[in-house]
């Protein structure tokens, strides 16, 4: 099968392109005038961009129907909350709050007089923060219990004074206070705990405090005083102060967009310069100034158009979606090399149309199979559980349709009026009529400015450009050898080995303080609460949403087996652990209730609600029944993304194994963590039907099979590389880069699909000379596509924002492997492992070629002595008579040019043969 050329789709497609070349290249002015037209309506819809924008961390970048999203909605459901009531660990989303993390200078203790004169001072300053004249102040907007603002635990126990802080006996984790059954947790208080045997503090070095907010207006102005009024308090002398609200997350990435404009704009000034100082040309009529430029306004064009359509239509703008023009960009760059390259190789003397015609047949076609494989693609990860990919996805897809239709006609009619313009031979800047050759005795100066057309005479095209003749004399001739294919192979090895390594230590998640600029306040918070607070992770609620008979001895029993399993985990405390029904029980004994019935169960609970308020917050009572109730553990040292990956595993195995009754774990920061269980098969499966309908399209499109398998195993071994090698530089696989890995495929498919199409295209009869005319021909194409792309990301690499330069990286390793795939693993393994013909066909082909040329030249019939050795199939005789011929060539050479290029007619076989030929 892999020898059959499969061009039953790809042989009318390439005939109607070249009617398409024919019909821009005769009627140029409206196929340009028309796309203007478009991205000036389509544009208006940047009108609604600011009304459009979404960035909500929760909304955007954390999965759509996550099981967390799921639990809090019957957490929400069963134990809403009641204004009178108020308890951090059983909030069921972060709510609105400011926090401080004062942090002991030097090696001092914090538990001392003087550090604690400094957080009184630091927590009465916040007390005085206000708003508009005082009309929001934190008495007025924060949570109330029994009449008075929520207070800080640790300020509580020493009454607000600082002396009392070394003479008090301060237990850790859990303060048993001199009131009864009075116990409060101060693990997330106090952090850089040393303890003596009895469990008394003897060494602390962070304190934090948090101040709840209601949710009511004024909030988030008042957030924003609290952020003003400690931005640059240092007058402390015992403390450091880092300082946090519910709304810098938000913030942040708000931000981002603002910080990346100026890097983005000097990153596409750079491809853009790059793109047209790449198309410059010595000769005055042949240089490509201006058709660079239009292949870059038609990516902007196709930008402009695209997402003014979907804004129109509603659909929300992510900052994400700021990646996409980048991509547009190289996309776009990358095709109008492809067309300038086949542009240059046809026959100057042609007519406009006709060169246009021989340029689509060619180039549309190659972009053709890189567009749609990148549209479906993209539209694929639709598909994906986040909000902020499926949007990046829709307008991406959306703009390379754009880009596509422009390039083969906004683009493709500049072609046009610029080739009219080379046809009367005019000066690519004044459009004068200017000389092809120098007058005599004409200053260097002249030659230089006025005189230029010149072309090669033998072939007819545009002289090769010397990067081109790289390719095509050193570079390509090189791989050819067996012992450049064996040091390509080893090379590919020692890559493949390297990706794999690097896969298996692949780490997810993103850390939140990855979100922030290098030089927010946000870094100094979120390092000092890791260091100092990650001893103490989430307060993980267990909670029974079914009804349960909680007071029959044999299901109690099993029940509290299974929360026991819970407490059995390595990240859980075995001691603290909260418990309503454990309470109840202790309750009963204590009265001598006989809690073993339903009847008296349920009637004695309003006596224990009573006697521990508290734990009223756990138990939905409706209609004499309990349909759900919840239980707390504590979980320890989670402290990274790996802990917290263990975490939400070993949870939701225990989850499942309680045969007792259905039970859900939550936590609000669950509702990040939820990307976790998704974001690894959510990858693997949008990578892998996407590279599956790549391979649909390739084996539809590319007529040779065999390359279009190999078009695909390419792409698997660009995004396998670009994954491993990206977790050994220190990149971990979050949203960000799932993104940029989406964006990856679509540079892949750019590199592979090019250069593979122009293998199977090369009328060249052996593998080894189809590989040399693939890179000669897109070559350097491929090489501009990729090194503008390197070169404008470099500017990335200095951001002070984690996102911009995790941008940079993965970028520069899709280009560089990429290319490296492009030019070197996959024109060698093409030359291995494809059908072309053998050496005997060579020689066979050869025969045919120059017999032909004879004709040709002195038309007549085929000489004796080579029809004779050619019907026989004696082709070592043929070869002695081949050399006879090509000396014949080298004679008639002018003669042989004249006729093929003054009749206009389609190149001999003998010129796609041998470079002897003229």
């Amino acid at each position: 099968m892999g020898c059959r050329r499969t061009d039953c789709v790809e042989r009318p497609l390439s005939r109607l392109f070249e009617k398409l070349g024919r019909l821009v290249g005769s009627y140029p002015i409206g196929f340009f005038i028309v796309p203007l037209v478009v991205s000036f309506i389509l544009g208006g819809g940047f009108y609604f961009i600011e009304q459009r924008t979404d960035n909500d961390i929760e909304l955007q970048f954390t999965p759509r129907d996550g099981p967390s999203k799921k639990a809090r909605a019957v957490v929400q459901e069963y134990f809403p909350r009641q204004k009178s009531e108020f308890s951090s660990q059983r909030l069921v989303s972060e709510g609105h709050y400011a926090t401080i993390i004062a942090v002991a200078k030097g090696k001092s203790n914090i538990m001392t007089k003087e550090a604690f004169e400094d957080i009184i001072k630091l927590d009465h300053k916040v007390k005085s923060v206000s708003v508009v004249e005082n009309k929001w102040t934190f008495a007025t907007l924060c949570v109330k219990v029994n009449g008075g603002c929520v207070p800080n635990d640790l300020l509580e126990i020493i009454e607000y004074d600082a002396s009392k802080i070394g003479h008090m006996d301060i237990f850790y984790p859990v303060h048993n206070s001199s009131a009864p059954s009075k116990h409060t947790f101060l693990g997330s208080t106090i952090g850089g705990v040393r303890r003596k045997e009895n469990g008394l503090i003897d060494f602390a070095k962070a304190v934090k405090l948090v101040y709840f907010l209601e949710n009511k207006g004024g909030v988030e102005k008042w957030l924003q005083q609290f952020q003003k009024t400690f931005l640059n308090d240092h007058g402390y002398k015992n403390v450091m102060v880092s300082y946090y609200t519910s709304q810098s997350k938000q913030e942040e990435i708000d931000k981002l967009t603002a910080d990346g404009i100026p890097l983005f704009s000097i990153t596409y000034a750079l491809a853009i310069t790059f793109s047209v100082v790449s198309c410059l040309r010595l000769d005055n009529v042949r240089n490509k100034v201006w058709v660079a430029l239009i292949g870059v306004l038609s990516a902007g064009l196709a930008v402009l158009s695209s997402f003014g359509l979907l804004l129109y239509a509603g659909v929300p703008f992510v900052m994400t979606v700021a990646n996409s023009p980048f991509l547009i960009l190289g996309i776009g760059v990358d095709d109008m090399f492809i067309m300038v390259s086949n542009w240059q190789n046809t026959n100057v003397k042609d007519s406009v149309p006709k060169r246009m015609a021989h340029t689509y047949k060619e180039a549309a076609m190659s972009i053709t199979i890189t567009t749609l494989t990148d549209v479906l693609g993209f539209y694929i990860g639709l598909m994906s559980d986040f909000p902020s990919i499926q949007y990046f996805c829709l307008y991406t897809s959306t703009a390379i349709l754009f880009c596509y239709v422009y390039n083969i006609t906004f683009f493709g009619a500049f072609m046009a009026l610029n080739g009219r313009r080379e046809e009367r031979n005019g000066h690519w800047l004044t459009y004068m009529k200017v000389q092809t050759e120098a007058p005599a005795k004409s200053s260097s100066w002249n030659t230089l400015c006025c005189v230029g057309g010149d072309y090669d005479k033998e072939t007819g095209a545009e002289k090769i450009q010397p990067v081109n003749n790289f390719f095509k004399n050193y570079y390509g001739p090189l791989l050819t050898k067996p012992w450049a294919k064996a040091a390509v192979i080893l090379i590919y090895a020692g890559y493949l080995a390297g990706s794999i390594y690097g896969c298996l230590h692949v780490e997810q998640g993103i850390d939140l303080k990855d979100l922030a600029a290098d030089d927010s306040y946000v870094i100094s918070y979120y390092e000092r609460d890791r260091k100092y607070f990650s001893g103490f992770g989430p307060n993980v609620m267990l909670v029974v949403r079914e009804p349960f008979p909680y007071w029959d001895t044999t299901k109690r029993s099993e029940l509290r087996k299974c929360t026991d399993d819970f407490r059995e985990l390595d990240f859980v405390s075995k001691r603290l652990y909260t418990s309503w029904l454990d309470a109840y029980e202790h309750f009963g004994k204590k009265m001598n209730l006989n809690l073993n019935n339903k009847k008296s169960f349920m009637a004695n609970l309003p006596k224990f609600f009573v006697a521990v308020p508290e734990f009223k917050q756990d138990v939905n009572i409706t209609r004499g029944t309990i349909p759900a109730s919840r239980f707390f553990i504590q979980t320890v040292h989670i402290s990274n993304s790996s802990m917290e990956i263990k975490m939400m595993n070993g949870l939701e195995e225990k989850m499942q194994t309680c045969g007792a009754a259905p039970l859900i774990t939550f936590h609000p920061a669950f509702i990040y963590y939820d990307q976790y269980a998704v974001i690894v098969p959510s990858t693997v499966l949008n990578i892998g039907v996407t590279t599956a309908v790549m391979l649909v399209i390739s084996l539809l499109l590319i007529p040779n099979p065999l390359c279009s398998i190999w078009v695909t195993v390419s792409i698997g071994s660009v995004i396998v590389g670009v994954t491993g090698f990206m977790a050994l530089w220190g990149v971990k696989l979050d949203t960000v880069s799932m993104i940029i890995l989406v964006v990856c495929i679509g540079f892949t498919v750019d590199f592979s699909a090019h250069i593979s199409y122009c293998f199977v295209s090369s009328k060249k009869p052996s593998a080894n000379g189809r590989m040399v005319d693939a890179l000669f021909m897109l070559g350097y194409p491929i090489m501009q596509g990729a090194l503008s792309t390197i070169l404008g990301v470099v500017v990335l690499a200095a951001s002070k924002n984690h996102i911009f330069r995790t941008f940079f990286k993965i970028m520069t390793l899709v280009m560089v492997f990429g290319l490296l795939h492009g030019i070197t693993f996959l024109p060698v393994f093409l030359t291995l492992f494809s059908c072309c013909s053998s050496e005997k066909d060579e020689e066979k082909q050869e025969v045919k070629d120059s017999v032909a040329a004879h004709n040709v030249m002195h038309d007549s019939n085929r000489p004796d002595d080579l029809q004779y050795a050619y019907d026989n199939k004696d082709f070592e005789q043929c070869h002695r008579n081949i050399m006879i011929w090509k000396e014949n060539l080298k004679v008639h050479k002018q003669q042989l040019n004249v006729y093929v290029i003054g009749s206009g007619q389609q190149k001999h076989p003998c010129l796609e043969y041998d470079p002897d030929c003229p």
